[in-house]
Parts: structure tokens; sequence; C-alpha cells
């Protein structure tokens, strides 16, 4: 009898760490670090248009479902240390499943043909070099808590080497978030498209071929010539030629 109960026992303790793993419910919402100006969702990108809409203030949102998807928003400023006065700007978003092991840690898998990147590097170049982005991610654990300064729920990340992310607080319940099936199907993707992003001084285009995944499609540099410049120098070879020919 003993032996016919043992396997049960086991078979109960399995489906219960099962269940216990892929309880999501304490992550739930849409979570933003202190400045509240990166949202998860179509404030920030916008699929059928390819645009991003650039905030106000640098930031990192993330958010996620009760059935285990994900999506997140990153908008960060680079320093230059060349040149401080001239930083970039680089913003991603991705979405995609999400699972959280026995042991805590979540691993996050994009859609990897829905991914967007879009850096900005205004004393390099006039208009943004937008790529596809697909990076899965680790974090080793996390913690969720009522902060006592801010008086609200606070997620705490910390990456896959342990080491934390900056703290980021819970904004909307449910999450704000785009569809969470693939919005990009290679069976029916264009090959090149074009995209618009928010600027301080308005909007501009930004030249892409979005669904190339190595593509990165630099500005074109353009060039002034000087006609009588280039004129003159023809003269001066062809001078320089005839006096050669007559001393040879």
């Amino acid at each position: 009898m003993l032996q016919s109960i043992s396997p049960l026992l086991l078979l109960g303790a399995t489906l219960t760490a099962t269940v216990a793993a892929e309880d999501y419910s304490d992550l739930v919402g849409t979570w933003s670090t202190k400045s509240r100006k990166v949202i998860t969702g179509p404030g920030f990108y916008n699929p059928e248009t390819e645009r991003f809409t650039e905030p106000s203030l640098t930031g990192i949102s993330y958010s996620f479902t009760s059935d285990g998807y994900f999506e997140e928003a990153y908008y960060r400023a680079v320093s230059n240390p060349a040149n401080p006065s001239c930083p970039s700007g680089v913003m991603q978003w991705q979405h995609g499943t999400f699972t959280k092991n026995s042991s805590g840690s979540l691993i996050l898998k994009p859609f990897s043909v829905d991914g967007r990147q879009l850096l900005s590097e205004p004393c390099e170049y006039d208009t943004g070099v937008y790529t596809r982005y697909d990076q899965e991610e680790t974090f080793e654990r996390y913690s969720v808590y009522v902060d006592g300064y801010h008086n609200i729920k606070r997620l705490d990340l910390y990456q896959f080497d342990g080491s934390p992310m900056n703290p980021m607080y819970l904004v909307y319940d449910p999450p704000e978030m785009l569809p969470t099936s693939t919005l990009n199907p290679t069976s029916t993707a264009k090959s090149k498209s074009r995209v618009k992003r928010d600027v301080d001084a308005g909007t501009e285009d930004i030249p892409q071929e979005a669904w190339n995944k190595d593509a990165i499609l630099q500005p074109t540099r353009s060039f002034h010539y000087d006609a009588d410049l280039i004129w003159w120098t023809g003269v001066t070879f062809t001078a320089l030629g005839g006096l050669l020919y007559m001393y040879t």
C-alpha cells in the first residue's frame, strides 16, 4: 500500500511545483522606471506605421500578462566620451513569451520578426538607423513589493549576473500592451518601408529596411562639388601633360 502511495505523492509534488512555477500573478501589469514617461503599448511603438514616439524622458518599461506574454520598451541615452556634447539615443521595443522557473528566474523569448530598434546619432547623421531587434533575456530573480517611500507596488529585476536593474513601479493593471501575437509574419512582410519618429523640432523621415534582420541603412551623405575648381584642375593637368611631352 505504501509503495503505491509514494508514486502518487511524488506526482502530486511535481504537479504542485509546475503550477507554482507558472504562477505569474505577481508580475501582471505594466511597470515603468521612476520617470514613468516610457510605457509599453501603442504610445511607444506603432507596428502598423513602423513609428516610434520619442518620450520626453529616458526610461524602461516592462509589461507581463497572466498567460505568459511580455512586452518591453527602452529609451536610453548613450554617452559619447570623445564628444560629450553629442550623446546618442536608442529606442528599443520587443515582445514575446516568458517563463518563470522553479528557481525564480525569468526567461524572456521575443518574437524575432517583431522587435525594432532606432539609433539616433544627431551629430553624425541627419536621420536615424532603424533595424530589427531580437534579444533573449534572462533575469536571475525578481521581487515585487510595496515601496515604502512611494507607497506603490515596485518590481526589482536582477540581470543574469545578479546585478539589479533600475526599479520599476506599477503603472497599469491590466497591462498596457500591443497584441500578444506575432505582428509581422514573414510570409506577408514587405521588403521595405518608411517610418517617422517624433523629435523636438517635429518629425522626419527615416529610411529603413525593416524586414531584413541584418540591414542597417545608413543615411546618404551629400557632397557639393565646385565646377570651376574641377575645370581649372583639368586645364592644369592638360598643360602639365603637354610640357612633359615636349621635354621627353
